[in-house]
C-alpha cells in the first residue's frame, strides 16, 4: 500500500497540472468547445470532442494551468457554475450524437467564492450529479491527480471511476479537514490518513473501480485499457447500464 503523504504529493504533482498534455497523449483531433450558453466561459473546465483510438468521444477535463497566472484564472482548477454548465452543455450534446463521455479529473473542489455561491454553486453541482445519472451514453471517468468533494463528483458520476496511482479522491481536502477538526490546517498529514482517500482503500472499500499505474499513460496502454472500457460499455443495453450506474452510487 503506497504511503499517504507520498499519494498525495503525487496527486498535486505539477507534471498533472496541464490537462491539455494529457488529452494530447489520450485523445486525438481534440476539438474544444467554450461557454456555457448563460453567462461566459470557465478556464478551469475544458471540455471539447475528440478521438479515442479513432472512435469520437466528448471530453470534460479540469484545469489547473502551468503558471501563477493562469492558476489564478482557474482558481487553482476549482470550478465555478459557469464550468458546471458548460460540462453538462458538452455532456448533453454528446448524447444527442451517441458520443461516449471521457472526464478526467484534477480538482480540489467547486471554488467556494462568495460570487459562485450567489451564483448558483450548489445548485449546478446537484443539477450535473442528477443528470449525469440519466444520460444513456457510456460514460468513463479518470482521477488523474486530485478529486475533492461535490466539484469533483459533479464530474464522476460515470459507470467506471479509474484512479492513477498516485491520486486521491475525498469529501474535501485534508486541509479543511483539519481545519474543521483542529482548526489547524498544518494538521494535514494526520488528517490525510484518517481520510483514507488513497486509491488502495478506495478500491478495496469498491468505491473506484480500477488503479491505474502512472506509467500507463506514457507507454500508452492507458488508451488502450480505455478503449477497450469504452467498447464494453457501449455494447451494454442502455437501461441496465443506468441501472448499474445508479445502483454503484446508491451504495454511498
Amino acid at each position: 500500500m503506497a504511503d499517504t503523504q507520498s499519494v498525495i504529493a503525487g496527486a498535486r504533482s505539477d507534471r498533472k497540472a496541464n490537462v491539455y498534455e494529457i488529452i494530447d497523449q489520450l485523445l486525438t483531433d481534440f476539438f474544444e468547445l467554450h461557454g456555457d450558453q448563460v453567462s461566459g466561459d470557465d478556464s478551469a473546465v475544458v471540455t471539447g470532442l475528440a478521438k479515442l483510438s479513432g472512435h469520437p468521444v466528448a471530453v470534460i477535463a479540469t484545469q489547473k494551468g502551468n503558471n501563477l497566472e493562469e492558476r489564478m484564472a482557474t482558481h487553482f482548477g476549482s470550478p465555478e457554475p459557469m464550468g458546471y454548465r458548460k460540462s453538462l452543455r458538452v455532456m448533453k450534446l454528446a448524447e444527442k450524437l451517441n458520443f461516449p463521455i471521457i472526464t478526467l479529473i484534477n480538482t480540489p473542489g467547486a471554488y467556494p467564492g462568495a460570487d459562485a455561491e450567489a451564483s448558483g454553486q450548489g445548485q449546478m453541482i446537484a443539477k450535473n450529479i442528477s443528470e449525469m445519472l440519466k444520460l444513456k451514453v457510456p460514460i468513463l471517468t479518470l482521477i488523474i491527480g486530485e478529486a475533492g468533494s461535490g466539484g469533483a463528483l459533479a464530474l464522476a458520476c460515470s459507470d467506471q471511476i479509474w484512479m492513477f496511482e498516485n491520486s486521491m479522491y475525498s469529501v474535501l481536502s485534508p486541509e479543511g479537514f483539519a481545519s474543521i477538526m483542529w482548526k489547524n490546517a498544518h494538521l494535514a498529514d494526520k488528517a490525510a490518513k484518517l481520510m483514507r482517500l488513497t486509491p488502495d482503500w478506495l478500491l478495496k472499500q469498491h468505491a473506484i473501480h480500477r488503479i491505474i499505474p502512472e506509467s500507463m499513460l506514457a507507454d500508452g496502454t492507458l488508451k488502450i485499457a480505455m478503449t477497450g472500457a469504452i467498447r464494453t460499455l457501449s455494447h451494454q443495453d442502455p437501461t441496465e447500464r443506468l441501472s448499474n450506474r445508479a445502483a454503484f452510487f446508491r451504495r454511498f
